[in-house]
């Protein structure tokens, strides 16, 4: 089981592997190779406890290493990689990675020195200059619940900082409006909803830690959903014309699942145009497809009970396996330019993999079939069914474009991040060693290495990439990428 995703730890240790003098003298010693041990010991300069278990030397710390298990996990990465799936340059969903890309770190001077959780640039209402004059700032929360703002230009000075708008640590948030407003969650269950500075409304219909918020505008309406570790995802559906003053109101639907959610995204069908909730659930290889309560803005108030959303379809990431497959989808995010393209980042072990799959929406009367037993007398046999199966799971299968092993580390407690560049051209993935790697979307393949940055063996806890205006208003832009970690560190990384 997961920790919660809020300041338990500062930075990830690992155990130190062995150098290959170490493991040659370990391998010699074992066998019985006496006389050239001690030549091997005296021609390298070693110590002469070198290769032995009880040996304090430092380089004899680590899990008992041996040549033999060195070759073994050679083997078994080699295997691993015929698991892999990449594109050549011919028939793939995107141009090659662009450059200038971000590179250069530029580190942030916080206000307080806390790990970091979440962090982005987002439009917000100025808090001084005329009416409605919104700019854009690096909005960033910490461990210790602050949410702060730095500016764009210059040293990134912090033009404010808010200590009392949450009552716990913030994890999630969501600019709507254009910037008018901010929907935040935080460990203790609650939403928020800021005007600037200014707690317009709160609620707390979740048990504990929620860990995502989306949101979807339409008009003058608002569909809000949150994904919470209670096995819950709740959606709000709030009124923009002004008439009366914003509210969050009593959740209009929901979805309880078997586990916790990981991550969530309104999709829309670009050819039908049908709106639905994507969900990803610990423990299960599966996005599932969720319909919403009516047309959008349409609140189902009168209900005395929210409204179950329907299971419209689901779409299995391991469509071929046979065996239960240790992965979650733990990070959706949809593609800049296609509505039917999303990354995902997942939970495997010891290194992330990242996919990106083509999502299968549900036919408009798609319904999940999985548990309703055939009727009696029905005209099916268990060969159609098996061949109907397949069918399923070729076409499954087809919609996986790319999955690569990003070489980022992870354990059980990390938290998958997964960004795409602005232009689509790549992703960006976070990981425990400090650094951020940058994952080509054509081909699949790593190209870029972030480091210099944060510190080694940290965990990265956040990304964010886009365009970015350094002058309101203005509309010159640069791309950007923003990190945030448990080293305490809040950086940017730009291409000059």
């Amino acid at each position: 089981m997961k920790p919660f995703p809020g300041p338990v730890s500062s930075s990830s240790s690992s155990s130190i592997f062995p150098s290959a003098s170490t493991l040659i003298a370990r391998f010699l010693r074992s066998n019985g190779f006496t006389d050239t041990l001690n030549v091997f010991i005296r021609e390298a300069g070693l110590p002469p406890d070198v290769g032995l278990g009880s040996s304090t030397c430092a380089a004899e710390a680590d899990d008992g290493w041996t040549i033999e298990e060195v070759i073994q996990e050679k083997k078994t990465f080699d295997k691993a990689l015929k698991f892999e799936r990449y594109r050549d340059d011919e028939g793939s969903v995107s141009q090659k990675w662009s450059v200038p890309a971000p590179y250069k770190p530029t580190i942030i001077q916080t206000p307080s020195c806390s790990n970091m959780l979440s962090v982005s640039v987002e439009t917000w209402q100025c808090s001084s200059g005329s009416e409605g004059r919104l700019c854009p700032y690096i909005v960033a929360t910490g461990a210790d619940r602050r949410l702060t703002l730095f500016e764009l230009t210059g040293s990134h000075e912090a033009a404010a900082s808010f200590a009392g708008i949450s009552d716990s640590p913030v994890l999630s948030y969501v600019s709507v409006r254009n910037g008018k407003y901010l929907l935040a969650t935080n460990m203790s269950g609650q939403l928020l909803l800021l005007d600037g500075s200014v707690v317009l409304d709160k609620r707390k219909d979740h048990a504990k830690y929620v860990v995502k918020v989306a949101a979807y505008e339409k008009e003058s309406s608002l569909l809000v959903a949150t994904a919470g570790w209670d096995a819950k995802v709740l959606i709000y559906s709030l009124s923009l014309s002004g008439e009366s003053p914003l509210a969050i109101g009593e959740p209009v639907a929901n979805v309880r699942l078997e586990t916790s959610p990981e991550s969530i995204l309104f999709v829309q069908n670009p050819d039908t145009d049908d709106l639905m909730l994507l969900a990803s659930r610990r423990d299960s290889t599966y996005l599932y497809y969720y319909g919403l309560p009516g047309p959008v803005g349409v609140a189902v108030r009168e209900r005395n009970t929210p409204y179950q959303c329907r299971l419209r379809g689901k779409q299995n990431l391991a469509p071929h396996s046979n065996t239960w497959a240790a992965f979650s989808p733990s990070c959706l995010a949809l593609s800049p330019h296609d509505p039917g393209l999303v990354a995902v980042a997942l939970s495997t072990l010891p290194h992330m993999k990242i996919m990106i799959v083509r999502l299968l929406f549900p036919s408009p009367d798609g319904v999940d079939t999985t548990n309703i037993e055939e009727a009696p007398g029905s005209s099916e046999t268990q060969i159609s069914q098996a061949l109907e199966a397949l069918t399923l799971q070729n076409r499954e299968d087809a919609a996986i474009i790319i999955q690569a092993n990003t070489l980022a580390p992870q354990t059980p407690y990390s938290i998958p991040q997964v960004v795409w560049r602005p232009d689509g051209s790549g992703l960006w993935v976070n990981g425990d060693d400090g650094l951020i790697r940058g994952i080509e979307a054509k081909t699949g393949k790593l190209v870029a290495t972030l480091e210099d940055g944060h510190e080694t063996g940290s965990t990265i806890r956040s990304i964010w990439a886009g365009w970015v205006n350094t002058v309101c208003n203005e509309t010159e832009r640069e791309e950007w990428l923003v990190s945030g970690g448990f080293d305490k560190r809040l950086i940017i990384w730009r291409a000059q």
